[in-house]
């Protein structure tokens, strides 16, 4: 098998990965947060900040992902 067969079966497979983990990530931090909202709705405004940068973090990883995939996509050409 040749290196450039192998990043055009890998990278899509990396990216894909990525994706799942940030959504699952995301499903769990977004649970946790109405959660907490639904126990102490006078908090809401210091949870939903802190989801909101959790959840900046989790997506950079997904587009961290991204790049290195088209980077990998560069050398395949």
């Amino acid at each position: 098998m040749e290196l450039s067969s192998a990043i055009a079966m890998g990278a899509p497979i990396g990216v894909g990965l990525a994706a799942l983990g940030s959504g699952i990530g995301l499903g769990i931090a977004v649970s946790g947060a109405l959660q907490a909202i639904g126990r102490q709705p006078e908090a809401s405004g210091k949870i939903m900040t802190n989801m909101i940068i959790g959840a900046a973090l989790i997506e950079a990883l997904t587009i961290y992902a991204l790049i290195v995939f088209f980077i990998l996509l560069g050398k395949m050409g």
